[in-house]
């Protein structure tokens, strides 16, 4: 350690060559907001010279250039990428994403501990840094059949990875404000530890409660009212920006200087074509400053700020003696990564081939039977049924009731407004559940929509038009072992295999975005209007507040906001 320290003290004095220096650029200084000229020392993974004259073994010119700290995604489930964590890594950190929290939450439904063991094992092959949150809620609630259950005493063998760095999004909420006693284990074996919330519309007094327990973040906030109300409880609000939730120009009222040290960003759930036609932290600070928010709030929210709220002191400023995360801009409005930094390695392909791959694991999870067109049939109902109100850019629903035409002794779809069916087929072998309902908002004049994303748990989700449609894509997803298919007039007319616990590809991820550009056409031939159906597909069964039951008819019956 001793020989370590003497080097970054003689080449953070000038005593010797910085290993890397960059020279003739500016760097954002995010204590003053000043653009400051100076040449930016590294040794090996620190930062080591600023606001001087450095002379290095190795020196690039980046003049005209602006350095900023790399951006840490605070909340996101890798999974939602549909591809595996060395490819999330290849994908995002060209972007200037340095840092990635996750919440393998999605894998951990499926395959529980083993799933949990893959992302620690790849996290320590990226070259970006991924953290890992333990999945506190596997399973999401008992109101759906997940292929795992974590209790507590599953968690603890996890807690002192060095990977780990605490408890991931405690999503039920309801659990924590009545005491269940399996919540109170958790939190009180975190206690002294890093807990993530998950609170939608959670307020007053309960949401008082909540924070009692020692939980101390949210990215669930959809309105800058709501998320004063927890910042001024002592919250981290976590500004989200996916492919579903869109949260960024509902909170740009508090994206300011003056709250800039209590936010943060992150993506939650975003896919590789969202990435590659609009980026990803990248976009959503080019989408704040173009919209008025000043620089200096929104490049600490993603730096800085983020740092301090997950206990990451060694990053988040362009300063010696940091770590040595830097994205080297175009300008701090285009936030264009022209040169990426993670640990003082230049980001290239060559940087990428050094690392260990890990083998896949869930490559056998999908496990429902087969079905057939008269399994999607709904017995009619007196009187209005309820139906899923979706909401483009949130992931809650609305519950809404028609009156529904029938067809002999079943309900139909009503496509004058839109209403389709929407059923959920339990996938991990567990015990067969099959439930059917109706759904408002996806636009199909036709076919089927299949996926085995579907959040929390990640059983088959469906929506359709065509029951004989339903019924090919939930078999086609049995086939492929996962992903996502596109049924029209009898015939797959798109998909991607997801063979990894039905949620992640074995292909690199120019092959994934591609193929979600084929998907996507193939929906919209479907007629439907949403920009992003897959997603929404799969956050249909999301038990955000779980206040749900099925009807002795098998009808799914939605007392608030979601499907089981």
């Amino acid at each position: 350690m001793s020989q370590r320290l003497e080097k970054l003290i003689d080449q953070g004095t000038g005593r010797q060559p910085a290993d890397i220096v960059l020279k003739n650029g500016r760097f954002f200084d995010l204590v003053t907001g000043e653009l400051v000229e100076s040449d930016i020392a590294i040794c090996g993974e620190r930062l080591v010279g600023t606001c001087g004259d450095y002379a290095g073994k190795t020196e690039i010119d980046i003049s005209g250039r602006i350095v900023v700290p790399g951006f840490i995604d605070t909340h996101l489930h890798i999974e939602s990428s549909l591809v595996t964590p060395h490819e999330f890594d290849r994908c995002v950190l060209p972007y200037g994403v340095t840092t990635a929290i996750c919440d393998p939450h999605e894998i951990a439904n499926v395959l529980g501990e083993e799933g949990i063991r893959f992302f620690l094992d790849s996290a320590e092959q990226t070259i970006m840094d991924i953290r890992v949150q333990l999945s506190s809620c596997v399973p999401a609630t008992h109101l759906e059949t997940a292929g795992a259950d974590l209790p507590i005493e599953k968690l603890l063998p996890f807690r002192n990875h060095p990977k780990v760095i605490g408890l991931a999004e405690f999503m039920n909420f309801p659990g924590v404000i009545h005491k269940d006693p399996g919540c109170l284990a958790k939190l009180d074996a975190f206690w002294d530890d890093h807990i993530d919330g998950h609170a939608p519309l959670l307020r007053g007094n309960d949401l008082n409660g909540y924070l009692a327990a020692g939980i101390r973040t949210d990215h669930e906030c959809t309105t800058a009212e709501e998320a004063l109300e927890k910042i001024r409880k002592g919250m981290h609000i976590l500004v989200r920006e996916g492919s579903v939730s869109k949260d960024l120009h509902a909170l740009m009222p508090i994206l300011t200087e003056r709250l800039s040290p209590f936010l943060a960003l992150c993506t939650d759930d975003r896919n590789p074509l969202d990435i590659a036609e609009q980026g990803h932290l990248d976009y959503m600070i080019r989408t704040a400053v173009a919209n008025g928010v000043d620089p200096i709030a929104v490049y600490r929210a993603a730096s800085i700020s983020a740092a301090r709220a997950f206990g990451l002191r060694d990053r988040g400023l362009v300063a010696p003696g940091w770590r040595a995360d830097l994205v080297v801009l175009d300008s701090l409005e285009n936030c264009k990564a022209e040169m990426v930094f993670a640990a003082g390695r230049r980001v290239t392909d060559d940087l990428f081939a050094t690392r260990r791959p890990v083998a896949p694991v869930g490559l056998d999870s999908v496990k429902a039977r087969p079905v057939q067109a008269m399994h999607f049939g709904v017995p009619v109902s007196e009187g209005e049924v309820p139906v899923i109100g979706v909401m483009p850019g949130k992931i809650i629903t609305e519950h809404r009731r028609y009156r529904l035409p029938a067809s002999g002794n079943q309900t139909s779809v009503d496509l004058d407004r839109d209403i389709i069916k929407v059923a959920v087929i339990e996938r991990h072998g567990r015990n067969g559940n099959h439930a059917n309902g109706f759904v408002q908002g996806f636009g199909l004049k036709k076919g089927a929509i299949a996926s085995t994303v579907g959040h929390d748990s990640h059983n088959i989700c469906i929506v359709g038009v065509s029951e004989d449609d339903m019924a090919l894509a939930a078999n086609r997803l049995g086939e492929i072992k996962g992903g996502f298919v596109v049924v029209e007039d009898g015939k797959v007319t798109g998909e991607i295999a997801l063979p990894v616990a039905g949620l992640m590809s074995l292909e690199p991820y120019e092959v994934v975005r591609d193929t979600l550009h084929d998907l996507r056409k193939a929906a919209y031939a479907l007629g439907t209007t949403l920009e992003e159906p897959f997603l929404q597909v799969a956050f249909l069964p999301l038990p955000v507040i779980p206040h749900l039951k099925i009807s002795d008819k098998g009808m799914v019956d939605v007392d608030r906001f979601e499907l089981i």
